[in-house]
């Protein structure tokens, strides 16, 4: 039975409330930076496999644990995370004034809405997710380590456990499961 480690990045500046810019330039914070060295020592030495996504924080993340096992991240577009709204829509603002812009965007969900041009539907990121299940999950060597996003990690949980959303209540439904089910920056979940 293959093993997989999923990590969720350590904290970024967006999670320490700081001001928007695009989903994968947002690096670590300070903290994170820290959290992500006193990882690196916790996680397996030898890892079959790292996987990272596009954004910038999971790259960051992943580099103290690859520097000490001498592992060479991958880079996966499949991981990347939920983008609900496209930067040029919420430039400058910090994380409440974000909060304030993208809450609508959950309260009043359609599964098909894109929210500017650099910006995912809910129903791309869904799909993103069930590609990575269907075409590579099971095909990663037991000790594979994945550091991706938290969001990323629900939506696979929520598949995995036979959901799909294509309507408003299927999207309040995953966002619901993915609230109470969220991860800790450098959140690790076994798969």
């Amino acid at each position: 039975m293959s093993r997989i480690l999923f990590v969720r990045h350590a904290e970024s500046v967006a999670n320490a409330c700081g001001i928007t810019m695009p989903n994968n330039e947002i690096p670590l914070s300070e903290a994170g930076i820290q959290a992500a060295r006193g990882l690196a020592e916790k996680l397996p030495a030898e890892p079959a496999l790292v996987l990272v996504s596009r954004a910038l924080r999971t790259q960051q993340t992943a580099r103290p644990y690859c520097d000490r096992t001498g592992a060479v991240p991958v880079v996966e577009p499949l991981l990347d995370e939920l983008s609900i709204i496209c930067p040029s829509l919420i430039q400058g603002m910090d994380g409440v004034q974000r909060r304030q812009v993208v809450r609508p965007l959950w309260e009043e969900p359609d599964p098909h809405r894109r929210a500017g041009p650099r910006a995912d539907t809910f129903m791309e990121f869904q799909e993103r997710v069930r590609c990575f299940a269907d075409e590579r999950l099971g095909q990663l060597p037991s000790g594979t380590v994945i550091f991706g996003h938290g969001i990323w990690c629900g939506m696979l949980q929520w598949q995995q456990e036979g959901h799909w959303a294509d309507d408003a209540e299927g999207v309040l439904a995953f966002r619901h499961y993915q609230q109470e089910l969220r991860m800790i920056n450098c959140g690790l979940v076994r798969f």
